[in-house]
């Protein structure tokens, strides 16, 4: 059923060749190493200490493996049956295996005079396995650990996959999880089951996770219905959002409101007026993909950083936020190009169309029926959770996030306290890898410490609780009563004692 109805809504900008084009988002992986970028001619993406052009790539299916060559071109790489006749040579153990460095043959000069020659990485592995002293006496398993080690190192193999909210979820959680504040891939996918993501719903979404939590949303609904998202500051940052790649009919789904408004909608002083009074807030909020001027700056800054080699975990932010620039283009045009009078009215026509979305985020959330709410920030739940819970309608299911279990633990108390939901449940899930090898196979040895923690339950409706004040006073007066027992008790006790 959510298989039939995703199909429609990416069609039309999408064929379903599952061809790489010009302006596609992908995900380049190179063993458990992922980075998102915006394919894009002539444009040098640096991966892991490699750099080269994506122009090879477009027409290509996504999933294809390439090979860097020299000029930093890449080239498809035709599978090839790994040759086992090197493996049947091997040692009983591994305990007259000295390591001091003396049984390779080949020096650094001589390697990087190869490399200069424009030899490639695979030949460059065999030359190592032939002038090492030692290879034939290692096991069999010492053996493919030692070859695996160095494809590693002297083969520069990538793979271009689309992007998917799983795919994603491991790139920001390996690279920089702080960003999205520690939530574990497997988090996630509890956060979207429990939440009933599904298409046709209408969903309240308050993260700041760098858009991925908006994004994994978005993928499900597959661009049917309506997702508000509640954001602090000038605007919503939507870098990992952007990676996804979603055609335009998914946007139009799409709504923001500011986190600042929603104590006036509730309480009905909300008005159109606000949105206009503010001259500041709508000027950040024409950045709306993620603070873009700003970013634009770290992104240049840590992009020429990266081209001498920056770590690695400062390099997936930066580039997505280069492609959501380079998607955006047009609004920078009036600026470069144009008059300064072309800018203007440019600005003030994206400040109206920023108006008018918001103006209809607040009809949504004013008709207080959403199907569900997902609550995944760094700031308290507990103040988030009470106010939004008021926007969404009973019997449905709300998840909040929180990298810490304290702050649920206080969220929980409360809405005991307040009444009106049903089912809480505070969980934490556990997730262990395991290497599945003949012979070998056992849980790995590094593992997640943890993942973060899920506050779920359901909403019902309370305003009977509200209406009838007598049942507190009843439950009182019971309380009395039982207060009461225990004291006549005690007077009978000297009685009997006398």
């Amino acid at each position: 059923m959510e298989d039939s109805g995703e199909q429609p809504g990416p069609q039309p900008p999408h064929p379903g060749d599952h061809r790489i084009r010009d302006g596609d988002f992908v995900v380049l992986k190179r063993e458990d190493v992922f980075k998102a970028v915006q394919v894009q001619r002539r444009k040098k993406v640096t991966f892991e200490k490699q750099w080269f052009y994506l122009d090879n790539v477009i027409g290509h299916s996504y999933g294809t493996t390439f090979e860097v060559t020299s000029g930093g071109s890449l080239q498809p790489k035709k599978k090839k049956e790994e040759p086992t006749s090197e493996t049947k040579e091997a040692g009983t153990d591994n305990r007259n295996i000295i390591d001091d460095g003396k049984s390779q043959k080949l020096t650094q000069d001589d390697i990087k005079a190869l490399k200069d020659k424009g030899i490639k990485g695979e030949e460059i592995v065999q030359q190592l396995i032939e002038n090492s002293a030692t290879f034939r006496d290692k096991t069999e398993f010492a053996q493919d650990k030692y070859i695996k080690k160095k494809k590693k190192k002297y083969e520069a193999i990538i793979t271009v996959v689309k992007p998917s909210t799983r795919i994603l979820s491991i790139m920001y959680y390996a690279r920089e999880p702080g960003k999205i504040n520690h939530m574990r891939y497997d988090t996630l996918a509890q956060m979207l089951t429990l939440g009933n993501i599904r298409a046709g719903n209408k969903m309240i979404v308050m993260e700041t996770c760098a858009g991925l939590v908006l994004g994994a949303m978005m993928e499900r609904m597959g661009g049917f219905g309506s997702i508000i998202q509640l954001y602090p500051g000038g605007g919503p940052v939507r870098a990992a959002t952007a990676c996804f790649g979603f055609p335009k009919s998914f946007l139009s789904g799409l709504y923001e409101f500011p986190l600042n408004k929603v104590d006036s909608l509730l309480n009905g002083t909300f008005s159109a007026d606000m949105l206009s009074s503010e001259p500041k807030d709508s000027t950040l909020a024409e950045e709306s993909n993620g603070t873009l001027e700003e970013e634009k700056q770290t992104s240049e800054q840590e992009n020429e950083d990266g081209m001498a080699e920056a770590p690695e975990g400062s390099h997936p932010e930066e580039q997505e936020t280069m492609e959501m620039i380079s998607q955006d283009a047009e609004h920078k045009e009036p600026k470069e190009g144009g008059s300064k009078k072309d800018y203007i009215q440019e600005k003030q026509r994206r400040q109206e169309e920023q108006r008018k979305r918001h103006l209809e985020a607040a009809a949504l959330l004013s008709e207080r029926n959403a199907d569900g709410l997902i609550v995944a920030s760094r700031f308290h739940p507990t103040p988030l959770l009470l106010s939004l819970l008021d926007f969404v309608a009973p019997s449905r299911p709300f998840v909040v996030y929180c990298q810490y279990k304290e702050p649920l633990l206080e969220c929980y108390t409360k809405l005991r306290e307040r009444g009106g939901v049903i089912n809480l449940r505070l969980s934490e899930t556990w997730l262990r890898n395991y290497q599945v090898l003949p012979d070998r196979s056992h849980p790995k040895l590094l593992m997640s410490g943890g993942g973060g923690y899920l506050l779920s339950g359901f909403t019902v409706a309370m305003d009977n609780l509200k209406a009838d004040a007598s049942l507190k006073s009843n439950s009182s007066t019971l309380e009395s009563h039982k207060t009461e027992e225990p004291a006549a008790k005690k007077r009978k006790c000297p009685e009997s004692d006398s």
